[in-house]
């Protein structure tokens, strides 16, 4: 009677183990978009690309977690990822997180913010200051949520097919340009335009736009912008650090098991600082490419016009606050953090840059 209710206990044991064992072993199958076109280089191709993202999950998962991914147009347009996940049409896309400034305005802030943090700064916020939680909560009520899975750091300020001498001279200027920074130039003249990366090309060579930015020198020259102008500004004052986002459909997230889930967050994380790293070495490359064979002339915007881009980024910062307690929330958390990193700065990064690498 005793080995019977061993044996009993045992089975019943097993029994129990076995929904557990499936459970962990369950495998998904997800499809994931993107804002930029099939091919294009950081975004979609490469070290911390999409498809480097999708590869790597599929690679730590052992095959549980396969991820299809689409490029702008081939499932959705470009700038509709967002609708798609929410719609849970897709599971994820791979975008910024400014493209959705329609939807929510403190979406903006945890792509770039002008005059903002650098990438250490961007990623001390978002991991181990809060960022990602607030960024969760802002979308939380469209039932997503969301995480950094790339870094172009810091960017150039854009091409332009006449020189820029004072802030008259940005005064009816057609410019390609997103986000807060969008909002900024608008703010001083400029007509504003938003078009996914493989309109910029054809728009800035027919005239129908005078300037564009576009992410830094080894993108800007894939798309050929060298081409259709000459003049090409740094500083970095619109995105310092501009980070990809990974969005993902809450309820399809809620159903990985938490291993899923693990690595997901260690994949994406990983893709966020290799790509930066892989930025840092194409850009350079390109820069002395686009300057030394290519004729561009780079140079950084005058002071004069800094200036008045900063005091207007103070103005669009502080409209965009009064209008919302969540937008107000992520940007006091933001400033806050800020402040601390400026100060940690001053005594390390700048100093070095001064007195180190002379």
């Amino acid at each position: 009677m005793s080995g019977r209710r061993h044996v009993l206990k045992a089975g019943l044991a097993g029994a129990l183990a076995v929904p557990a064992v499936a459970h962990a072993q369950q495998s998904f199958n997800w499809k994931m978009t993107s804002a930029y076109p099939k091919g294009s280089p950081f975004y979609m191709d490469g070290p911390g690309s999409a498809t480097d993202l999708a590869r790597r999950i599929a690679d730590m998962s052992g095959g549980r977690l396969k991820i299809q991914v689409f490029g702008a147009g081939e499932l959705v347009p470009a700038f509709e990822g967002f609708d798609a996940v929410r719609a849970g049409t897709v599971e994820m896309n791979h975008a910024n997180s400014y493209f959705w400034t329609g939807k929510t305005a403190a979406a903006q802030y945890f792509t770039a913010v002008p005059f903002g943090m650098n990438f250490q700064g961007m990623n001390g916020w978002l991991y181990d200051g809060g960022g990602i939680d607030l960024w969760n909560e802002v979308y939380a009520p469209f039932g997503m949520v969301a995480m950094p899975c790339g870094n172009t750091g810091v960017q150039m300020s854009g091409w332009f097919k006449k020189e820029i001498k004072t802030v008259a001279d940005l005064k009816g200027l057609k410019m390609r340009i997103p986000g807060l920074a969008g909002k900024v130039y608008a703010s001083l003249g400029v007509d504003v335009k938003v078009l996914p990366g493989g309109e910029i090309f054809p728009a800035l060579e027919r005239g129908v736009i005078d300037a564009a930015e576009f992410v830094g020198p080894f993108q800007d020259r894939r798309l050929g912008l060298q081409k259709a102008a000459k003049y090409y500004y740094t500083t970095g004052w619109h995105e310092s650090a501009t980070v990809s986002e990974l969005l993902i459909n809450k309820a399809a997230w809620a159903k990985l098991p938490k291993d899923l889930q693990a690595i997901v967050e260690n994949a994406a994380a990983a893709c966020n600082v290799i790509s930066e790293g892989w930025c840092q070495k194409a850009n350079s490359e390109a820069m002395e490419d686009l300057v030394k064979n290519q004729g561009v002339i780079a140079r950084p915007l005058p002071d004069a016009v800094i200036a008045a881009l900063r005091a207007e980024t103070t103005k669009v910062l502080a409209e965009a606050v009064a209008k919302d307690p969540l937008t107000k929330k992520v940007h006091d958390s933001y400033m806050a953090f800020k402040a601390k990193f400026d100060r940690w700065s001053e005594v390390s990064e700048e100093h070095y840059h001064l007195k180190v690498r002379g």
